[in-house]
């Protein structure tokens, strides 16, 4: 979108000048008073004007891998501590039914945690977080089984 937007900054400047006056417009802006400030952010950098008022892109929205890894680390690892609590508590030979279940169980928790935070249905995002979940665990369990690991 931004690289298409270059290009039609090269070839068409006065219609995009246009089309971000209109962007303005569109939000209450009159329309002199609209085409001045497409003018002066033009000036400076129509590419960035357009970027943020036509495409929403802005810098606050911009990809930072590192920052996302980190999160998914922690959050892996925080994800990781209930089953292995669970594992090294549970009795020996009961082991999977009782990691699958606190596992389940965290799940519905924190399906019903996420959906009161989002403000969306509880019933149907602790459902669907739990089936989920059951579900990658019996494929989980399957692909183990076919090559002889089942833990």
């Amino acid at each position: 979108d931004l690289e298409t937007e270059r290009k039609a900054l090269q070839k068409f400047p006065e219609e995009e000048l246009e089309e971000l006056a209109l962007i303005y417009v569109e939000r209450g802006v009159e329309p002199e008073t609209a085409r001045a400030v497409a003018e002066q952010l033009s000036r400076r950098d129509a590419l960035s004007a357009h970027a943020r008022d036509e495409l929403g892109l802005h810098d606050m929205i911009a990809a930072r891998p590192v920052q996302a890894a980190l999160s998914s680390a922690a959050s892996f690892s925080a994800g990781a501590v209930l089953p292995l609590i669970a594992a090294a508590l549970a009795p020996e030979g009961t082991v999977t039914p009782v990691v699958a279940t606190v596992s389940l169980l965290a799940l519905a928790i924190l399906g019903w945690l996420s959906a009161k935070a989002g403000g969306a249905g509880k019933r149907r995002a602790v459902v669907r977080v739990v089936f989920w979940g059951a579900a990658a665990m019996i494929v989980t369990g399957l692909i183990g089984a076919a090559f002889g690991t089942v833990v």
